[in-house]
This record gives C-alpha cells, structure tokens and sequence, in this order.
C-alpha cells in the first residue's frame, strides 16, 4: 500500500478550492493567481492534480503545460497546450500559430516579439473561450523567458475566466534565476493572488502516513523518527522508500538504502532548531527563503552586498547547511518566522 499523498496538505486544498470558486461563479474580472513553491519531490505536482479532481464545479477547460527539459525554446508552456489539439478553428494566422506550438513546418521568419507575445495571448483566449479554465503551469523554474513573460501578461489579462495555477521550484533552482524571481514576484503581486510554499512533512505528518501504509498500526516512535530524519520530510522520497520496502517489516526501513534514482538533496533535520542567530542574519535568512541574491537582499536591507555575503556565511555556519537553499529549508523545516523585506 503506497502512502496517502495529500497527508498535511488539507488547508492548501481547501485555499485552492476557495481560488477556484471564485472563478467559477464568475467573481473576478480578471484571473485567479495562484503560486505554489516547494523543493524538487515536495507534492506540487500531486497537491494540482488532487486539486483538479476535486474542483465543484468541474473546470469547462484546463490548459496544462511545462518546459521541455533538455531543449527549452521559446513558448514552451503553450507549445505543450497545443501539442496534440485541434487548433484548425482557431481565429490566428496560420504561421504564427505554427511558431507558437514549435511545429517543425513553422516558417524560419519571425514575428516581432510584441506581436508574438499579443498572438500567444490571445491564443490562450480563444481557447479559454467562455471558460471557466484552469491554466497550469508546471516548473516554472524551467521555463524560457518567453513563457515567462506571457505567463505574467495572462496573469493581468481583463476579463479572462480562469484559474492560472503556478508550480516553481525555489528560484535559485532555476535556469535563469533572476528571471524567475521576477516573473514570481509579479504573479505574487496580482490583486488577490494566493501564495503557497510546501514545507517537508512533519514528524507526526510521516507518522499518519506510516500507520496508513501499515494498515492503522503506528510504527514505534524511533522506527517514525529514523524515516523521517533519513526522507527529509519529502513525500517524494518517503513514497520511493516505501515502495521499494514494501511487504517489508517497518524496522527494515532504518537500515535499507534510500533508491539511488530519487535524484534529491534530502533536507537535513537532524540540525538544531535553536541555533543562535542575530536579528540581521533572521532578516538574511528571510531573504533566502525568497530566492533573493545578495545585491537584491543588500537593497531589500538597505545594506552592502559584502555585509550580506558574511551574514550568509555565518548563516551556513550555524545552521549546518551546505547551500544558500538548504539553508532556506531549514527556517522553513523549523518554522521560523522568518520574512523577506519588499525589494526597493
């Protein structure tokens, strides 16, 4: 039996529940935003999918897409909408609509990039139609500029009824990070937008999900403890560990592996929660969880680039992290409270 995947996940369904009937009873003149972050294995992906299947009203139209892993090119999330639809009814020229899907009989001369930009949005609206959508968007981390950019134009489209759906990894995983903290930071700025980050699961949330594996008997603490210290918290991780150790007793998940493939840098846990940090580094550590560099963290404080890169590396010190991001998911491991200041 493989774990119940929306274990710790309720008040994120039931928010996005919420951003969906707004849609659906047509309250919005313009798109729902929703953005959801989380490291790579967190359940983004599986939260969209439990969120779709449970949507009341049943979406008239969902518009899905993501970049193309090993050769990105411009207006990858569209390229994926159209992939295998039939766009013969849609009212767009015939080139540029060729262009946009990356069809291999596009024409080699381009349109200009406003007017590419216009023609993909307005593609995206006939196929809305009168709706209501839900546009999801998958690895925004991935994604090309061009994507990006039309992702932020539907975002303030008038009079478009639909859900845009946003799944990223933190910035600093991205393919051009600044990009990617741009185009989050407008999304996250349209009117009414809702911001969601996945945290690991919790010990007892690993615990729930360990007494659904074994038929409602709860594993001994340790047995919990050592699952949770050795997955991080990641779903991802928990499930692969579990499937690849399944019939087997629940001791044997202290000692087995972790399945070679899972490709993840496990958050560790085991550090202290009480490191002792000054209220600056608290501050840089907020700007962290962000995905801010440091210029964009010493202008958000009002302080030097170099003062920021010590505080950083006091920050890795004292949490015992090897990388700006893991240092990140430790505040958000521990539940600190922790803020990025606004960006000047």
């Amino acid at each position: 039996m493989m774990p119940v995947s929306m274990v710790g996940r309720a008040g994120e369904l039931a928010e996005l529940d919420r951003a969906w009937s707004t849609v659906a009873i047509g309250r919005r003149p313009a798109p729902t935003v929703t953005v959801i972050t989380g490291v790579a294995g967190v359940g983004k992906s599986l939260l969209v999918a439990a969120a779709l299947e449970g949507f009341t009203p049943r979406p008239a139209v969902v518009l899905r897409g993501a970049a193309r892993v090993h050769d990105p090119a411009p207006y990858d999330w569209l390229a994926a909408v159209l992939s295998g639809r039939d766009t013969g009814g849609l009212d767009l020229p015939p080139d540029a609509l060729a262009w946009l899907a990356q069809q291999p009989t596009a024409p080699r001369e381009r349109y200009a990039p406003g007017t590419l930009l216009r023609l993909a949005v307005r593609t995206v609206r006939l196929l809305v139609g009168a709706g209501p959508a839900v546009l999801v968007v998958e690895d925004l981390h991935a994604l090309d500029p061009a994507s990006l950019n039309l992702l932020c134009e539907l975002a303030a489209t008038p009079e478009l009824p639909a859900l845009l759906v946003v799944a990223s990894r933190p910035p600093a995983d991205a393919v051009a990070p600044d990009l990617a903290v741009r185009a989050l930071s407008r999304l996250c700025g349209v009117r009414g937008a809702v911001r969601q980050h996945l945290a690991p699961l919790t010990v007892a949330e690993v615990a729930e999900v360990l007494t659904q594996v074994y038929d409602g008997t709860r594993p001994a603490e340790p047995v919990v403890a050592a699952v949770w210290r050795r997955t991080g918290g990641n779903p991802y991780a928990l499930t692969e560990l579990l499937a690849v150790h399944a019939g087997a007793d629940p001791d044997g998940l202290l000692h087995e592996p972790l399945p070679e493939h899972l490709g993840l840098s496990v958050p560790r846990p085991a550090v202290p929660p009480d490191a002792e940090l000054t209220g600056r580094e608290i501050e840089v550590l907020g700007c962290l969880v962000a995905g801010m560099s440091n210029k964009q963290a010493a202008r958000a404080l009002g302080i030097s680039v170099r003062t920021v890169t010590v505080h950083v590396s006091n920050l890795l010190r004292k949490t015992g992290s090897a990388s700006r991001t893991e240092a990140a998911l430790w505040a958000v491991r521990h539940r600190l409270p922790v803020s990025a200041p606004p960006v000047g």
